[in-house]
């Protein structure tokens, strides 16, 4: 295997809830938090970004697939590379560089330097993910894990109710540039708030990228990352065309819409929670019986979802489902490979926002040339494969690590 143990060079105290770490964890979840919602942002602001840079709404779609791109190869880069320096100030400077690309976002002249922004928090986030994915076993007591890895995750899924929606609400009180700048002065708070309440975390695991490569041919390393890749491409084939289905097959207008998103984003928190404890007992079933859910809501949804009232029901689950995707694989990739868990964490968030990308690609492709409610079955099809590679596939010996 490509890591050893060492020293873990922090012990938490037992005899207090999660040993004292609880706030240190809350920064790393608002790490995640930060750096999503940076990814993300320009999302809602697609329309008056390409108004001021002068290119298509279509060209500027490209500052969000980039940053993914760029995110899904820094990932397991950058986690060998600083390997041996300890994680504080390793956090700190990944979130400095997602800092100043959002600073370079909101000064931006032209296209050409918010691509290069976008580049630079593609960078930062994929090390900030990484890292900080695999942070709650160094920072609580063992059965702390499970619930504290929950809320480093829950900064992924309140960047979609909250972050996304804010930055958009933004851009249309103050302009586009003001909310990246609001980004900016996000990342510097999370920034110092890293560097007052992480405690030292010196290097614990020797990381090199041959080693990192080699362990996505582990059995269970590699069947998990299968359900990731089957799951979040169909999720994100079907969920980017979610707006036009909406209009099209429930007739919902656009406050409608945003209302049934907030729905979506509130249950993909809950299920976020609900699913990572049972994960750390069973990934296999968690991850077999979200991604059996999630195909059956996706596809339904064309074909029963003709109301608002039914769209609601059906966006509800599928966020609820969905909500659990992350803290579940994470936990079955942790518990694949506990020896060498900033490796299978770079893995983990490579192929999560390479996924991301070739969703979208491949649900744009099927929206063309057959319309969008064959998006929501092309969705279905990729997660019911999920659920074939959660059962068929190496599970980890236990869940809990």
């Amino acid at each position: 295997m490509a890591q050893t143990e060492k020293s873990a060079g922090v012990t938490p105290d037992r005899s207090r809830p999660w040993g004292g770490g609880r706030p240190a964890v809350i920064a790393a979840a608002s790490a995640t938090f930060t750096v999503v919602t940076s990814e993300m942002l320009p999302v809602g602001l697609l329309t008056p970004i390409g108004g001021a840079l002068r290119v298509t709404e279509g060209t500027t779609g490209l500052t969000l697939t980039v940053t993914g791109l760029v995110a899904a190869v820094s990932a397991p880069l950058l986690t060998p590379a600083l390997a041996r320096f300890d994680r504080r100030p390793v956090l700190c400077g990944l979130m400095a560089a997602v800092t100043a690309g959002n600073l370079l976002a909101a000064w931006s002249p032209h296209f050409a330097v918010m691509v290069a922004a976008r580049i630079l928090v593609g960078i930062g986030m994929g090390g900030v993910w990484a890292v900080a994915a695999g942070l709650a076993v160094r920072l609580v007591p063992g059965r702390s894990v499970g619930p504290a890895t929950s809320l480093i995750f829950s900064g992924v899924s309140v960047a979609s109710v909250l972050g996304v929606p804010a930055g958009t609400y933004i851009g249309e009180l103050a302009g586009w540039r003001m909310a990246f700048l609001t980004a900016a002065g996000l990342g510097l708070v999370v920034l110092l708030g890293l560097a007052v309440l992480l405690p030292k975390l010196p290097a614990d695991q020797e990381v090199r990228l041959g080693g990192v490569l080699r362990l996505g041919g582990d059995p269970g390393v590699a069947t998990g990352l299968g359900v990731v890749a089957l799951l979040v491409t169909g999720h994100f084939a079907a969920y980017t065309y979610v707006r036009p289905v909406l209009e099209e097959t429930a007739g919902a207008s656009t406050s409608v819409i945003g209302t049934l998103l907030l729905v979506y984003g509130v249950a993909g928190v809950l299920g976020n929670f609900a699913s990572g404890a049972g994960a750390s007992r069973s990934p296999r079933g968690v991850l077999a019986a979200i991604s059996l859910v999630l195909a059956a809501t996706v596809c339904l949804m064309p074909l029963i979802g003709g109301s608002v009232i039914t769209a609601t029901v059906l966006l509800a689950v599928w966020g609820l489902s969905y909500g659990g995707v992350s803290v579940s694989t994470q936990t079955w990739l942790l518990a694949a490979a506990p020896e060498a868990r900033e490796a299978a964490s770079a893995l983990f968030v490579g192929v999560f926002n390479g996924s991301i990308a070739l969703g979208a690609f491949a649900g744009g492709l099927a929206a063309d040339r057959a319309g969008v409610a064959a998006v929501m079955y092309l969705g279905a099809a990729l997660a019911a494969g999920a659920v074939a590679v959660a059962a068929l596939g190496r599970a980890p010996v236990g869940g809990r690590r």
